[in-house]
């Protein structure tokens, strides 16, 4: 399985406090079925350059891989970028890719998105090389006109989603149906640490499996691998 969302690089940010951390996050990933983990730094802007953020990732994944035990899932790195108005602009942005690949994931605001965010996005994945995946999408649902996300599914846009969605009882109803629809692209733990947050992605499979069957775990995991060789 492959987690593409996490935050498990040390000193990163909000993440993994040190390489210890980071390790033990890997350790339950991998209890919990993970092989690949897309390590997902949040990246501000307006707090750092990109050339700086990248020094520092660099950094975070020598120290890891320095201390890696064996069998351990294999980490890409990437970012979660967040969205400011006029990101299209960003000259570096697709510096900020998942490492080989034309992959980005994006953090979206936590309110209703104007006009101007939404063409802005559909405008981007039109005219770039970038394939964007918004980030924990179902943050965003209830606060968005639904024919919004037929222009993004229109235009190329992916959408990751966090296991909490189906581990939770009153969302994993609406988790499963948008899955089985396919308006779910991937799933991430959205792992931090090892308290508050820690991987939580092994029950989400498992649920998903009971439902919907292993071959559509297999479908999924075969179209994510496709796109990250």
């Amino acid at each position: 399985m492959i987690d593409w969302h996490s935050h498990i690089l040390p000193q990163m940010d909000d993440g993994s406090r040190n390489t210890e951390e980071c390790i033990s996050l890997l350790r339950l990933l991998l209890e919990q079925g993970v092989k690949t983990v897309i390590a997902t730094p949040h990246f501000y802007a307006d707090n750092e350059s990109v050339d700086g953020f990248l020094q520092r990732r660099t950094v975070a994944l020598e120290s890891v891989k320095s201390n890696l035990f064996e069998g351990a899932p294999k980490i890409i790195a990437g970012a979660e970028v967040k969205y400011y108005p006029g990101i299209s602009r960003m000259p570096e942005l697709e510096r900020l890719t998942l490492s080989g690949t034309d992959l980005l994931l994006l953090e979206m605001p936590f309110s209703k998105w104007t006009e101007y965010t939404v063409r802005e996005l559909t405008q981007l994945s039109c005219n770039t090389n970038i394939t964007f995946i918004l980030a924990h999408i179902e943050r965003y649902l209830g606060f968005q006109n639904p024919e919004i996300w037929s222009r993004l599914y229109e235009s190329g846009i992916l959408m990751q989603v966090n296991a909490s969605f189906f581990n939770d009882f009153f969302t994993r109803k609406k988790a499963l149906s948008l899955l089985k629809r396919q308006a779910i692209n991937f799933i991430g733990s959205d792992c931090h640490n090892l308290t508050s947050r820690p991987p939580n992605i092994g029950k989400a499979f498992e649920i998903i499996s009971k439902k919907l069957g292993t071959d559509f775990i297999n479908q999924m995991n075969e179209y994510g691998y496709s796109l990250l060789s």
